[in-house]
């Protein structure tokens, strides 16, 4: 509210006209310059310069609903297929539905599609209705959505234990059995595992919630181990961009003049924002992203205006 308050603020003291449900169509080109803009009724507003800044897909209610892409499309530019970042997934699985709300802290989590690996830091996950979100995912999201966009399976193997190698794992579980030795099952992981998570933990196991601690197997404490380090879950789709927090893709930066933020293929024309084929980490980067190249387009566009 305190950015928009400042924008406004600045809107009204220089004058500035600021034209409200006027949708935008075209951009007007005279030769290969930009000469100004149509209205989606026909009427025409012509300038010195034209500053696209229409955003990418994500937030639709906001109004970035792709216009500005069709425009980019249509002046002539290059634009890389859009998909939603930064967003949460969903998975094959429908277990998370049951997990809904739950927040899983200090985990890692390994994103894998055949060979291509990466890693996390240790964060937090989020289940979700249909998936996992969470920072961890937010972060990872693209990525995952290339590949997904390639093709590829992709499988998201949960670290729940990052701290604790299986050995370290093996001689706790062989302490806590010892200590509470008639006690069930469910009861001893509770010293391990958040309460709603351990149902379907045991069900990931094949093991009984119900049975007692010294009825416990070794070959049923190594598949213990074995989830605890590794529970997978497999991606099947990002969430829809009414869900994502920024765009990738957009207008090539091969078309873009990074110093001016002017088209390479046409004249007068500047691009900023979300609309660019450019985005980030989660932390501030894309709004600083936003918030650094519609300086410079608008610099660059006054520049133009004052050698005309």
């Amino acid at each position: 509210q305190s950015i928009l308050h400042a924008l406004e603020k600045t809107l009204a003291e220089l004058k500035v006209e600021v034209r409200l449900r006027t949708p935008v169509d075209a951009v007007l080109l005279a030769g290969e310059a930009a000469g100004g803009v149509r209205t989606r009724d026909g009427q025409k507003i012509h300038g010195d310069a034209v500053v696209l800044a229409t955003g990418g897909l994500s937030y639709p209610r906001t109004g970035s609903t792709g216009d500005g892409l069709k425009m980019a499309r249509s002046s002539g530019h290059q634009v890389v297929e859009p998909r939603p970042a930064l967003v949460g997934l969903k998975t094959v699985e429908s277990f998370p539905g049951r997990l809904e709300g739950l927040t899983l802290k200090n985990i890692v989590l390994t994103f894998s599609e055949g060979r291509k690996k990466v890693r996390s830091e240790v964060g937090e996950l989020l289940f979700t209705g249909k998936g996992i979100s969470g920072p961890l995912v937010l972060s990872w999201s693209g990525t995952v959505g290339d590949w997904l966009a390639d093709g590829k399976k992709v499988a998201v193997d949960i670290d729940l234990k990052p701290g604790l190698s299986e050995q370290d794992l093996d001689q706790r579980l062989l302490r806590e059995f010892k200590a509470g030795a008639r006690s069930l099952l469910k009861n001893i992981l509770k010293n391990l595992l958040p309460m709603r998570l351990i149902e379907v933990f045991l069900e990931g196991c094949g093991l009984d919630p119900n049975q007692k601690a010294n009825q416990i197997s070794q070959e049923g404490r190594r598949r213990i181990i074995r989830l605890l380090k590794h529970f997978s879950v497999e991606a099947a789709a990002c969430e829809p961009f009414d869900q994502a927090m920024v765009t990738r893709g957009g207008v090539s930066v091969k078309d873009i003049n990074p110093k001016t933020m002017e088209s390479r293929l046409v004249r007068n024309l500047f691009f900023a924002g979300e609309l660019v084929d450019v985005d980030a980490d989660t932390g501030g980067f894309n709004l600083q992203a936003a918030f650094s190249t519609g300086y410079l387009a608008g610099e660059s566009a006054a520049a133009q205006e004052t050698a005309m």
